[in-house]
This record gives C-alpha cells, structure tokens and sequence, in this order.
C-alpha cells in the first residue's frame, strides 16, 4: 500500500512555478515532520525542505526564497510551491514523512524538469 502519494510535478520553462502535493495515508496516524527531498541524476537524494507540525520550515540554501512548504493537518497533505524554477531544480522530488511511532515513509517521487 503506497502511503505518501505525490502530484505536481511537470515541465516548465525557467522562471515558471510549480506546486506539489503530497497526500499521506490517514494509515499513517499522526505525523511528526512532512518533508520534500530531490534526486537529479547522477546524483544523491538532498533535502529540500522539511516542516514539523509544531516548528518553522526548514529549507536548504539553494530553495530559500523560491521554495515554500506547507502543510494542512486536517487533509494530511503537505505542499511545495517551487516559484522562479531554475533548469538545476530538475529532478525527481520526493515526499517523506516521519510518523509520531517514528517510522519514516516515502512517496515514489514526481519529476520535474525545468528548460531554459
């Protein structure tokens, strides 16, 4: 049973915005931290962002200013809203979520690609 289903990803031109979305499974229970990581090819999986339900976001250098993370509790679903896309954002993103009994989950990863 998948648990972290993502939606969002696509193709856009540099410049342009995206927004994921990432639905946990209410099998799942509580959840501690919802967060997005990436993987571009040839290279390894990074954070990108990271929110708990009591504290700020987290973000890397590379997506501060551009990246936003958010999450509705009541929908168990976490955002990335991805503004000015730059051709190196493109990669595979995914969703990760750590549950209150400390199981960590993965989603299967959207992809997106930015052209110049």
């Amino acid at each position: 049973q998948v648990q972290l289903v993502e939606s969002g990803g696509g193709s856009v031109q540099a410049g342009g915005s995206l927004r994921l979305s990432c639905v946990a499974s209410p099998t799942i229970g509580s959840i501690n931290v919802m967060g997005w990581y990436r993987q571009a090819p040839g290279k390894q999986r990074e954070l990108v962002a990271a929110l708990a339900s009591a504290g700020r976001p987290n973000y890397a250098d590379f997506v501060k200013g551009r990246f936003t993370i958010s999450r509705d509790s009541a929908k168990n679903t976490a955002y990335l809203q991805m503004n000015s896309l730059k051709p190196e954002d493109t990669a595979v993103y995914f969703c990760q979520a750590w549950s209150a009994k400390l199981i960590e989950y993965w989603g299967q990863g959207t992809q997106v690609t930015v052209s110049s």
